[in-house]
């Protein structure tokens, strides 16, 4: 009992001390967008990476400079995307300084879309966890539309190219102009509008349309007529599974079925040809979630589960499968959230509402 007593001032003044320490590190304005690629090319085993340099996210970091961790905030909380992009050895250390630096600020931590590997960082550090959804992985390296499997998908690309669609990509075989931005625009929006009337373009967890303008994004385009009816966006993945993620898939009403799966078909034969290994489909949140962890919450994964079923005003997380499954991905892994200390319905409702899910 005394060794209990006589540790808990050191632990005290251990807290107090990351707490101050925390307070000095500049958790916004450390890195500009063309700085954070290559600490991600470096340290992140994530395939939906990407989504990292979505335009409001924030940046923690510390004196190093050589990891983060992003994030964004809403009342009461901080949430994190991904694990902790640094080297294996400073992990701990800039994950106990963020959590510090939110607690100093009256906020909680809560991360979005942690992978296995993130699993004992978290628990090491103070979290509990849930499984969020799954993520889907394509080894296009030998990938062949071949087979009674794919007879949907082969009929559907050849209906749209029958209808005349032709598939380019920008800065290929077309400029990358401001025009070509517009159609861009001009697609989403009405995208957009046959989502239902109060529609909103979810944020966070998917890309967005800006993200054409970076470099590295590569953008494949569907044109009938000299005009583009559907576009696809890929961002680059590291890690495990490095290679591109199929993240915005957009195409206008009047464009001809398999409009979307001829996009993603060119696309995979111009990875391939490029030595590409592994084309990822991102996160499906609320789908195949099971108690994997001894540390979860009974109520969030009930919660998740009838989100799958029922919650497709929220997010269409079946139909978002069903494209994945067209492809027939050969990795499937689940991605989890991490939160303190125990489950609480208002983290989900203020992640929710960071999404624009709601």
């Amino acid at each position: 009992m005394s060794a209990g007593r006589a540790s808990a001032p050191q632990d005290s003044s251990r807290a107090r001390a990351e707490r101050l320490e925390a307070l000095s590190v500049a958790p916004r304005g450390g890195f500009s967008r063309d700085e954070v690629e290559p600490v991600l090319a470096r340290h992140a085993d994530h395939p939906s990476v990407a989504l990292v340099l979505n335009r409001r996210t924030e940046y923690f970091t510390d004196d190093d400079r050589d990891g983060l961790i992003a994030y964004r905030e809403r009342p009461g909380y901080v949430f994190q995307f991904g694990g902790v992009f640094a080297p294996s050895g400073a992990r701990d250390r800039l994950l106990r300084q963020f959590v510090a630096h939110a607690h100093a600020r009256g906020r909680g931590v809560c991360a979005v879309q942690l992978r296995d590997s993130d699993v004992d960082l978290f628990h090491r550090n103070g979290f509990r966890l849930n499984q969020f959804g799954c993520s889907y992985t394509l080894s296009i390296d030998r990938f062949e539309l071949n087979g009674s499997r794919f007879k949907t998908l082969r009929r559907k690309v050849h209906a749209a190219e029958r209808a005349g669609l032709e598939v380019v990509e920008l800065g290929r075989e077309s400029p990358r102009t401001p025009e070509a931005r517009a159609e861009l625009d001009a697609i989403t929006r009405v995208w957009l509008r046959g989502k239902g009337r109060h529609a909103k373009l979810i944020e966070f967890l998917v890309g967005e349309v800006e993200a054409v303008d970076r470099e590295s994004t590569r953008c494949f385009v569907g044109r009938l007529n000299e005009r583009a009816v559907g576009f696809i966006t890929y961002t680059p993945s590291y890690g495990r599974y490095e290679g591109y993620m199929c993240d915005l898939t957009r195409r206008l009403p009047e464009s001809p079925p398999g409009t979307i799966e001829a996009i993603n078909l060119a696309a995979i034969r111009r990875f391939t040809s490029e030595g590409v290994r592994f084309l990822n489909f991102g996160l499906t949140p609320f789908v195949g979630v099971q108690d994997r962890l001894g540390s979860h919450s009974p109520v969030l994964s009930r919660l998740m589960v009838f989100l799958a079923r029922h919650g497709s005003v929220i997010y269409p997380a079946q139909a978002q499968v069903d494209f994945k499954m067209k492809w027939f991905p050969d990795v499937v892994e689940p991605e989890f959230i991490a939160y303190e200390r125990r489950f609480r319905m208002g983290c989900l409702w203020q992640l929710m509402r960071l999404t624009n899910s709601i």
